[in-house]
């Protein structure tokens, strides 16, 4: 059958739609995506603003059409922290839903963190043994460990690559106090963490998800996306600690113009940096893998497996 995820993140809204059935892979067959910007539409409050609202209603509407083009049979809509921490997200879920008929589901940091790992195992198979995968998103930062689909343990921090530019980066390029500030925040948050994880025992593979560790590993040599997803991709820590500062002294302009970083997303690539920089440290990782699946292809996998075998 053709499905559709609709996922309303605080950089994007993207409409992934594939051709799937139980016990197959998933197989894209189209892609909608719309640079919303969400978490930069909040009021001084922390409310998703009217013209943000507005915005958000526009985008669903014209994804809704793309999936019903694409001929799609069943959508599956969710939401994450963008709308998951907005003062007024039942407003705003009650008029998007009144205005298209689309009823986002606002996942929770964990089932995020959760979700994204089923991807990741599911990527790498049984063989991968106990995995521990990052995750870094527009407004937060999933980790999550374990041997099993369902990890172990897994946790969600409000240090996405969005919101930290946004909250404690203004400059372009930012001021060297502000990074060095951020640095330190981003360290503590995680280092909060690690006893969690660091009880578990030590991972037999990391893996890492999401466009910001895919550009951080095309900017430090990995292949680039053209040559497609069964390609391997890895970050180095090394690699990736010569390019830290390397970045934040960079304009936006400049970041854009490194291979595999996108215009929309060069803003960002400093926070995500310091975060993806950080957590490996902090957990011991030298070298992480990344991995072509995430969130999205968690929400399809999870409802696969509730349909059952046909």
């Amino acid at each position: 059958m053709r499905l559709g995820v609709l996922d309303v993140g605080s950089n994007t809204v993207h409409l992934l739609v594939v051709d799937a059935h139980p016990g197959a892979c998933p197989l894209p067959a189209h892609s909608h995506k719309a640079d919303l910007r969400l978490a930069q539409l909040l009021d001084a409050d922390g409310a998703i603003s009217a013209d943000g609202a507005d915005l958000l209603v526009s985008v669903v509407r014209e994804a809704l059409q793309a999936a019903e083009d694409k001929g799609v049979e069943e959508l599956l809509p969710f939401a994450t922290s963008a709308v998951r921490d907005a003062r007024n997200a039942e407003d705003v879920l009650a008029r998007v839903r009144e205005e298209t008929g689309v009823k986002l589901q606002v996942l929770t940091g964990a089932e995020e963190a959760r979700l994204t790992f089923l991807a990741a195992r599911r990527w790498f198979g049984w063989s991968a043994g106990k995995l521990l995968v990052i995750d870094i998103g527009g407004g937060s930062l999933e980790v999550a460990f374990g041997l099993d689909e369902e990890p172990d343990a897994a946790v969600s921090l409000p240090l996405g690559a969005g919101r930290l530019t946004l909250a404690r980066l203004p400059g372009d390029p930012p001021v060297p106090d502000d990074v060095r500030a951020l640095r330190r925040h981003v360290r503590a948050e995680i280092a909060r963490t690690v006893g969690e994880f660091s009880r578990l025992g030590p991972p037999d593979r990391v893996v890492a998800t999401s466009k910001t560790f895919r550009q951080l590993a095309r900017i430090t040599g990995a292949a680039r996306s053209v040559e497609g997803p069964y390609v391997p991709r890895e970050l180095k820590r090394q690699s990736l600690e010569g390019w830290v500062p390397r970045l934040s002294g960079m304009t936006t302009a400049e970041r854009a113009g490194l291979p595999g970083v996108s215009e929309g997303r060069a803003g960002q690539l400093v926070a995500g940096a310091l975060v993806a920089e950080a957590a490996m440290d902090l957990f011991d990782v030298e070298c992480l893998e990344i991995c072509p699946w995430a969130l999205r292809e968690g929400v399809i996998l999870r409802r696969l497996d509730h349909m059952g075998p046909v």
